[in-house]
């Protein structure tokens, strides 16, 4: 097996994403790889009205939660010693987006976090799912366990 080189580890911030994002650390210092960190922002609310936005004054604003992911991306990667240069914030629909992002790096492998589903998406969470069927490299796919697991 040849050793991976370059890893996409998909951030989500949750405490469960700890996980993920320990796992995906231990493999990048097994491999001696490079260690990349991808948040995907998909769920900001843009407000869409047909008397235009109507936000509550003390609510955050959409730079406001921006700023806020940004933060948690920079503070991530600095738990994991990871260059910078090497974390990305894109917005977008996740699977999209870390496919193109793991072209675009030549990552060879893409850890993601995975939900326990029911139905179609019983084995892999919708990102993970998607991402799977469209990925140009390997996908590692963590599980992180629900309530009921524990």
């Amino acid at each position: 097996m040849t050793a991976y080189r370059h890893i996409l580890l998909t951030a989500d911030f949750s405490e469960a994403g700890e996980t993920v994002a320990a796992r995906a650390r231990s493999l990048a210092r097994a491999f001696q790889a490079r260690l990349s960190l991808l948040h995907v922002l998909d769920d900001i609310p843009m407000p869409d009205t047909p008397y235009g936005a109507r936000i509550p004054v003390d609510a955050p604003s959409e730079y406001d939660l921006l700023e806020a992911e940004r933060a948690k991306l920079l503070a991530l990667g600095a738990d994991l010693g990871v260059d910078p240069s090497d974390l990305w914030l894109i917005w977008g629909v996740p699977q999209d987006e870390i496919v193109g992002l793991a072209e675009t790096i030549a990552a060879d492998l893409i850890v993601v976090g995975t939900h326990e589903r029911h139905g179609l998406a019983l084995l892999l969470g919708s990102t993970a799912n998607g991402v799977l069927h469209h990925t140009p490299c390997d996908l590692l796919a963590i599980r992180i366990p629900t309530i009921n697991d524990i």
